[in-house]
């Protein structure tokens, strides 16, 4: 029913700042998770799991690896003859003349296209959160309110309310206030970015905005505290697991809290599967010397020392007594003999030299660089970095992409320090 009723456009063009060199080569959609997914799977997945199968993406930022993920939409099961995936990249034209520039403008610029579909609602969706949902739900709590707008709402924790949209609801579900991330929030309800617009609605809102000259052309800060004193905008209540991992710190939980007994997220769930691009890899191999201790494994791993409370995406190669604790470690890295990574987030392709320690010490000193998002004793390594043999790296501190063992000063680095890729000079 739904799929002539409704397009979706996953909004993918964010660049994710807080996530820091996680997404300094990608965009935030295409970060990595969980072992084996990237985190736009999950809203790809809600979509074709609630019967959504004409999903248009807007990208902008970094998008290379994120349509190389996506490609025709196979592993959704998107490529179909009706409806299917569309990557809307950004253009200039007699009319349009700038990138994205908001939220609200990423649909402004591809109105054509949405026209195009002829689709009687619009489903909006932000392309990095990690959550499972029915959108079905959603879609018909709004008919059966004959809404203008419904947003997608849940309550958070009181001290974590700033980060967000705050709502606040009367007895019918009705928005009765609206405000971006305030400092001091007067409600721990929050807008979870997901929209359900009638079309002509959304149409209408969006080029109103355009003529605009002093906006951010973005549904939290213009678009929906507008609507609110002006049209039907309702909240439907959502109870589920959904968590925004856009910064270090809760890309880390997120992927730690997979590793318990009976995880909020569960992704082993076959009524609602997370569906992937899928590698062809050879299977796990673990070595008579392996110590495995609650940890995801991703296919093709070569497990030869011990991993603890870690994720493990696929091709890592842990060798022999070598240890991997409270750590994220993805594709294709190697963590040489003997070498220690705790507390780490390590991205594709690194090498961790013989010997070498990452994340060591007590010191907590924040990062200094990054001082507000590496704080927790968290320490980050870039995509191909190689450190160095024998290194002893401490928390909170930061490798760049692509730093090689010649960029290291020396063997040490304090805790709180970071190391960036040298410039090279002209030849």
């Amino acid at each position: 029913m739904y799929k002539r009723e409704v397009l979706t456009l996953i909004l993918a063009g964010g660049e994710g700042k807080r996530l820091d060199i996680l997404s300094e080569k990608r965009a935030k959609p295409a970060v990595p998770f969980g072992g084996k997914y990237r985190i736009i799977d999950f809203p790809l997945s809600n979509c074709v799991n609630s019967g959504l199968y004409c999903v248009g993406i807007p990208t902008q930022y970094n998008p290379r690896s994120l349509h190389e993920h996506i490609g025709i939409g196979k592993f959704w099961d998107l490529d179909r003859m009706e409806g299917g995936v569309f990557l809307l990249q950004p253009y200039i034209s007699d009319v349009v003349t700038n990138w994205y520039r908001g939220t609200a403008d990423a649909i402004y610029q591809n109105l054509r296209f949405i026209r195009d579909q002829d689709p009687r609602l619009v489903l909006i969706l932000s392309g990095d959160h990690v959550y499972k949902m029915d959108y079905r739900n959603l879609i018909r709590f709004h008919q059966e309110r004959k809404a203008d707008l419904t947003v997608a709402v849940m309550e958070v924790p009181w001290e974590e309310a700033h980060r967000f949209g705050v709502l606040s609801l009367d007895e019918q579900g009705r928005v009765t206030d609206f405000e971006e991330k305030p400092p001091h929030p007067h409600s721990n309800l929050i807008n979870m970015g997901i929209y359900i617009f009638n079309r002509e609605v959304l149409e209408e809102e969006v080029e109103e905005e355009a003529l605009r000259e002093d906006t951010s052309f973005d549904f939290g800060k213009d678009i929906i505290p507008r609507m609110v004193s002006q049209r039907k905008v309702y909240g439907f209540c959502f109870s589920g697991y959904w968590k925004d991992v856009g910064t270090i710190d809760a890309y880390w939980e997120a992927n730690m809290e997979l590793l318990g007994s009976s995880p909020a997220l569960d992704l082993y769930d076959k009524q609602w599967p997370i569906y992937t691009f899928i590698e062809d890899r050879p299977p796990v191999k673990l070595s008579h010397r392996a110590k495995i201790k609650r940890s995801l494994l991703g296919s093709g791993a070569i497990i030869d020392g011990s991993v603890e409370d870690s994720v493990i995406f696929s091709g890592v190669y842990v060798s022999r007594g070598a240890q991997v604790r409270h750590s994220i470690v993805m594709s294709d890295t190697l963590i040489n003999e003997e070498a220690v990574v705790d507390r780490a987030i390590l991205d594709k392709r690194i090498v961790v030299g013989r010997r070498a320690k990452v994340g060591y010490g007590e010191e907590l000193r924040p990062n200094r660089k990054i001082p507000d998002m590496l704080r927790s004793g968290l320490t980050i390594v870039g995509r191909n970095a190689h450190i160095p043999p024998e290194a002893i790296v401490g928390r909170n501190c930061r490798i760049g992409t692509d730093v090689g063992e010649e960029d290291f000063p020396s063997l040490i680095l304090e805790s709180g320090e970071s190391i960036e890729k040298a410039e090279e000079g002209w030849k």
